[in-house]
């Protein structure tokens, strides 16, 4: 059945679809009829209109939203340069360019007090938020909600956050989201944001600095298939209505060209009554995806697998793809099932929710939830040698690999740097990795006992 069962039980209504021209209000007769901007907006509220592509960005490329608040969100002092953080410490400046091949141990949970701000750490980027190209990967632990009074958005980019361990209730302008792990969510650039979480929560996190994130192309597929656009869901309407206009309560932290910047204000930023528009944040259940593979032999490519895709300027190829390794029956005929051993043009950043991964071995000193490994362009990789020889000499039976798991792949057509964070402070880095997974592969080739000469003349 494809719906995951969950530690943490819903507790919110949503809005289904993606990609789609959505409205909500909480207040009946929030929203204005027949046009956007009246001279006076319905309930005496502000007009203020959120743009996540040009005005003239072609019309099926176009991210808009209408907000219809209590105060807009231009009502605040000047930002300042916020007290150093995990993220202003890991500045792009120090990015390593390496092709080695890399695994980390699972990523510590966060020290008491530690919220989503504090806790996250970019492990690798690429490109420039300046110029709105690249991205950067990073993980988060934390151990607090942020504070009732704070928010934080980021003007770099869209942020995919894939939740490994502990449930985010997550408050933003547009309203509420529950993000389990199993669950995935998207908080596109600029909107405001508050995580609260009821103990340690970890997990992954992309940052997208360049274009948006959409549904891959299904070709011969058909219609449907892969993540279907109805199984995602967006916020309903929901507002505070603490406006005082004294005194500077709350406080709005913005990452700004990677650094952080801070001001404090007197009003809530969550006072959004109504919105409608197709520029929101969503979620999307990881168990709902429709998994396809090879009925007949050899395993397909893993973008078939892709989940979310934001495309570059060269068709078919993208700056980022969310892609997951779900549950699945593997049936093919005279096939090593598992992936093949591979270089790509393409980073492969993985990390795993959890369970197992099927070409990596786990315990410790393997491939761990709350893990990750990079493989970057043309490094070469794939399964280790007991996942190998286990997957050649397996009888092929229909079998169903991954129960109970889930790894996921952030894949990027960019060379990633990575930082000093992630290459040394965090002390994570397997430095066995590459001994540990392909040390021991045999060599199984039956040679003829002639030397080669078919490439001679003769």
């Amino acid at each position: 059945m494809p719906v995951t069962t969950f530690d943490v039980k819903e507790k919110y209504r949503y809005l289904n679809g993606f990609d789609s021209y959505l409205e909500s209000e909480a207040v009946p007769g929030g929203l204005p009829i027949g046009h956007n901007s009246p001279q006076k907006p319905p309930l005496g509220l502000y007009t203020e209109k959120l743009s996540g592509t040009a005005f003239t960005a072609p019309r099926h490329e176009n991210k808009q939203s209408w907000l219809y608040r209590i105060l807009p969100s231009c009502t605040h002092p000047p930002f300042a340069p916020a007290p150093s953080s995990s993220i202003s410490d890991e500045d792009d400046d120090k990015l390593h360019y390496i092709p080695n091949q890399l695994r980390w141990d699972p990523f510590d949970h966060a020290p008491p007090g530690t919220d989503f701000v504090a806790g996250l750490h970019r492990l690798a980027a690429a490109g420039d938020p300046t110029l709105k190209t690249g991205l950067g990967m990073f993980v988060y632990a934390c151990s607090a909600s942020m504070a009732a009074a704070a928010a934080f958005y980021s003007a770099d980019g869209d942020l995919l956050i894939v939740p490994q361990e502990g449930a985010l209730d997550v408050r933003t302008e547009f309203g509420w989201l529950l993000v389990r792990p199993m669950e995935i969510c998207v908080i596109p650039r600029g909107v405001r944001f508050r995580v609260e979480v009821g103990g340690n929560a970890r997990g992954y996190a992309l940052e997208l600095w360049q274009g948006h994130f959409g549904l891959p192309e299904l070709g011969p597929i058909g219609s449907n298939g892969l993540a279907n656009a109805r199984d995602f869901m967006a916020p309903r309407a929901c507002f505070d209505e603490d406006h005082q206009r004294g005194g500077a309560g709350y406080q709005v932290t913005a990452k700004f060209n990677n650094g952080l910047f801070v001001t404090a204000q007197a009003h809530t930023p969550f006072d959004v009554v109504a919105w409608h528009g197709g520029y929101y944040p969503y979620k999307y259940d990881l168990g709902r995806f429709n998994t396809i593979g090879s009925i007949s032999f050899d395993h397909p490519d893993p973008s078939i697998f892709t989940v979310l895709s934001a495309p570059s300027d060269r068709p078919g190829t993208a700056v980022a793809d969310f892609v997951i390794f779900p549950p699945r029956w593997l049936v093919g005929e005279d096939t090593f099932r598992p992936p093949w051993y591979h270089r790509n043009t393409m980073s492969e950043f993985m990390g795993l929710i959890q369970g197992g991964y099927d070409a990596k071995k786990g315990g410790k000193g393997g491939f761990e939830p709350g893990g990750a490994s990079l493989h970057n362009v043309m490094s070469g990789h794939g399964p280790d040698a007991e996942s190998y020889e286990g997957a050649r000499n397996a009888e092929l039976k229909p079998v169903k690999v991954g129960s109970g798991s889930c790894a996921f792949m952030f894949e990027s057509c960019l060379m990633v740097g990575v930082t000093d964070w992630a290459l040394k402070r965090c002390r994570k880095v397997q430095e066995d990795y590459s001994e540990h997974s392909w040390g021991e592969l045999k060599v199984h080739w039956k040679g003829t006992g002639e030397a080669a000469k078919g490439h001679l003349l003769e």
